[in-house]
């Protein structure tokens, strides 16, 4: 694990509040996620509600303290992907480049595995080449680009699509 990690665990309620602290800096100052107005209390405990045990969500805790987050979410409604997912991974600025990044993917690829899931895919800004590469390291490839679908920070963004076949 890396250095301080005491668990990559399943997420609970009062882990909340760090997790949506974790994703609302990302709203506002990257394109780690194209939302571009930051999140409630309320709307992150119905995205958790949603999450059962075939999309589990984990966190990363050092010392106590969630470091990051990760969430296996449904890739659609229809029943037909019903075993292909989405993923989600979230590091706090302070805490990257300690391998968390890697831990967090990693549990969610196992976590895929065992409840039987299939296609893991991963909807990745072009310009963010840290996450592309932290998803190459763990078997997934680029399936796809997605030229200038979002828009955020004043310009328009590519999307690379990711996925992993178990």
């Amino acid at each position: 694990m890396a250095s301080g990690v005491t668990a990559i665990r399943p997420a609970g309620t009062a882990d909340l509040p760090r997790m949506l602290d974790i994703y609302n800096h990302e709203v506002l100052v990257s394109t780690a996620t194209y939302d571009t107005k930051p999140r409630s209390m309320p709307e992150q405990e119905e995205w958790f509600a949603h999450h059962g045990p075939g999309h589990p969500v984990l966190v990363a805790e050092e010392n106590g303290s969630v470091t990051g987050w990760a969430s296996l979410n449904p890739w659609s409604d229809r029943p037909a992907y019903d075993r292909s997912v989405e993923v989600s991974v979230y590091v706090a600025e302070e805490h990257r480049g300690k391998g968390y990044g890697r831990l967090l993917l990693q549990a969610l690829v196992d976590a895929a595995r065992s409840r039987g899931h299939h296609a893991l895919l991963a909807r990745i800004s072009a310009d963010n080449t840290l996450s592309i590469l932290l998803h190459e390291k763990l078997g997934f490839t680029e399936v796809g680009l997605l030229k200038e679908v979002g828009h955020k920070f004043g310009r328009m963004l590519d999307v690379s699509i990711m996925e992993l076949i178990l």
